[in-house]
């Protein structure tokens, strides 16, 4: 598909209908992306400021065939939210679309725009003693449309699942610039396609998101949490499946760890507590929330004792208070930016099914570390099978020593996935990154459905060429 190249004669016709507000200066945070793989170019920034205003936009696009990429908080890990080759974009940030449209607390559901960052959103619900449960580590950063946009997953993903099941409408600028109006606020509505579901997780390549009527949850009276130490990964999913035996649908998250990312952040952040005096090979972050009239710290040491009389775990703390329970949640919190300062050499956001998880940790293990002097990070919400399996350089080695074998490292990971029956993608999206991956791995009568979806919504192809399915 031919597109077009911003030029100042477009720019000029869409100042005459656009407030002067949404023409923002192209500055470099708009160009990069948090890994440092891609660099972005853009013809011209926009910044909305109503749904109105993206209808307007997008339907000057469609006419001239020039590509948008959207842009949230552009903490995406996938390379989605910037396009580097082509012709020069309109990069078209939801950032002055923030408003909170309504909270309607009887019916736990909040009515947000696009742009409000998640933990404004986090705010905002707890101001109506209510819980909005998705929590990602970008969160002071992160804007709800770019989790919309990418089916964001996070650590509650156990209790209260993906970013779909949290969402019970949705409104939408179509690439031709028509607005959707779906901010439904019901729960049962079967009137046809879902195309709520469809929207969400397709990364901006369909469409923008402008505005979503989000579920709210009741506030658990009684939170706890608690860190284990446990022998194995294998040992965490039988912990796993005693903790819900104990606690059933209250068990919130359930988070792996392997000390190198103790020990990444021992080097790199020095100032943030660790909770055990001697940081273990493997343990686990367990939170609940549980009923009124229920103690979570004692469900928590019940679950140690009994747990440690079937071998599954030999040592722990339980937060006592509110400030124990957030320092711990800071420790699991801080991983990500630990393995950033660090440099991964390749990162892989992969899922497994649950009884193959432990057998594919040590597999995998044992081939990286054939492959060369590397350090393997594995962490992330064994709860719901979603794995952060990463790779780093030796210390006193940088990754630009690994750049031989980076490809075979990820080809190696992700070879194994498919053998496990598990997914590249668990929670980060495709962006630009796993383009290859999808062609390689998903099956063909999906990308066929998919490429015909794409061609429906967007014959054109101006909506963030390159993404999901390859540019053509």
């Amino acid at each position: 598909m031919d597109l077009n190249a911003v030029t100042p004669a477009f720019l000029d016709a869409l100042r005459a209908d656009l407030d002067a507000r949404c023409f923002r200066d192209v500055t470099p945070n708009y160009l990069e992306e948090p890994r440092g793989r891609w660099q972005g170019q853009a013809g011209a920034v926009l910044a909305p400021g109503s749904v109105e205003e993206v209808s307007l936009i997008l339907k000057a696009a469609h006419a001239a065939r020039v590509p948008v990429v959207p842009y949230g908080g552009g903490t995406g890990l996938v390379g989605g939210q910037v396009m580097g080759q082509g012709p020069a974009p309109i990069i078209l940030s939801l950032e002055r679309m923030t408003k909170v449209r309504a909270c309607y607390a009887q019916e736990n559901v909040l009515v947000v725009e696009a742009g409000a960052i998640l933990q404004d959103i986090h705010a905002v619900a707890a101001e109506h003693d209510r819980l909005f449960p998705m929590s990602i580590a970008a969160k002071g950063s992160a804007r709800i449309g770019g989790c919309l946009a990418t089916n964001a997953g996070g650590v509650n993903v156990l209790r209260y699942g993906n970013t779909r099941d949290l969402v019970l409408g949705i409104e939408a600028v179509l690439p031709d610039g028509q607005i959707w109006n779906g901010l439904s606020r019901l729960r049962k509505d079967n009137t046809g396609y879902d195309l709520k579901n469809l929207m969400i997780g397709s990364e901006g390549s369909l469409g923008v998101i402008t505005a979503a009527a989000l579920k709210l949850s009741p506030i658990p009276a009684g939170q706890g949490t608690a860190v284990m130490v446990v022998e194995t990964p294998a040992a965490a999913l039988e912990l796993l499946s005693l903790a819900r035996s104990h606690m059933g649908e209250a068990v919130s998250a359930f988070e792996l760890i392997h000390r190198q990312g103790l020990d990444f952040m021992a080097e790199h952040l020095p100032d943030l507590r660790q909770p055990l005096a001697e940081v273990p090979e493997w343990s686990v972050l367990i939170d609940v929330g549980l009923a009124r009239g229920l103690d979570p710290s004692e469900a928590l040491e019940t679950l140690f004792v009994e747990a440690a009389e079937a071998g599954l775990v030999s040592d722990g703390v339980i937060a006592q208070n509110e400030q124990q329970r957030h320092e711990l949640w800071e420790m699991r919190e801080q991983i990500p930016e630990a393995n950033r300062l660090v440099g991964s050499i390749s990162s892989h956001d992969i899922s497994l099914p649950l009884s193959r998880i432990a057998e594919f940790i040590t597999e995998g293990w044992a081939a990286l570390t054939a492959m060369g002097d590397v350090r393997v990070n594995c962490f992330g919400h064994l709860g719901d099978g979603n794995l952060h399996f990463n790779v780093f350089p030796a210390a006193g080695k940088s990754r630009a020593d690994y750049l031989d074998i980076r490809d075979a490292i990820k080809t190696c990971v992700h070879d194994m996935v498919a053998r496990y029956d598990g997914s590249v993608s668990a929670e980060h999206g495709i962006g630009r990154l796993k383009v290859a991956d999808l062609e390689k791995y998903g099956d063909p009568v999906k990308l066929a459905l998919m490429r015909q979806i794409k061609d429906a919504f967007d014959p054109q192809g101006i909506m963030n060429p390159g993404a999901v399915l390859r540019a053509e």
